[in-house]
């Protein structure tokens, strides 16, 4: 990866990580419960606050990994697979730029969860 590509890649990451930051602070579900009457309307409310506080757990778990992609910018070890230590290619950085895997070895864990997810007994009822 050459010295261009690597910077507008941390330009990248740096922008998302404003971003994130910034809607981080917003819209937070307010946890009280309004009185209402109606169970449905109790139940769409309850869905909704499930929903955003789902989203606001992704947008956090994700804020993690760009303020790692932007350390290993700076030690020199950004767009190197954690697991075979080769280098990931830059397209695959420009489409994820958290990415710490090269495509190879994502396949093989993705492949490698299937065959487990499929191995697993099922529960049945009697």
């Amino acid at each position: 990866m050459t010295k261009a590509e690597q910077e507008k890649l941390k330009k990248t990451l740096e922008k998302q990580l404003k971003e994130l930051v910034s809607d981080m602070g917003k819209d937070m579900p307010s946890m009280e419960s309004p009185a209402l009457a109606d169970i449905n309307d109790q139940a769409s409310l309850e869905s909704e606050r499930t929903f955003e506080l789902r989203i606001k757990d992704r947008e956090r778990k994700l804020i993690s990994k760009v303020q790692e992609a932007l350390k290993k910018i700076g030690d020199g070890t950004y767009g190197v697979c954690e697991s075979c230590g080769e280098p990931i290619s830059v397209k695959r950085l420009q489409a994820r730029p958290v990415t710490s895997y090269c495509i190879n070895c994502k396949s093989e864990m993705e492949a490698q969860e299937t065959r487990e997810e499929n191995l697993a007994p099922v529960e049945t009822t009697l």
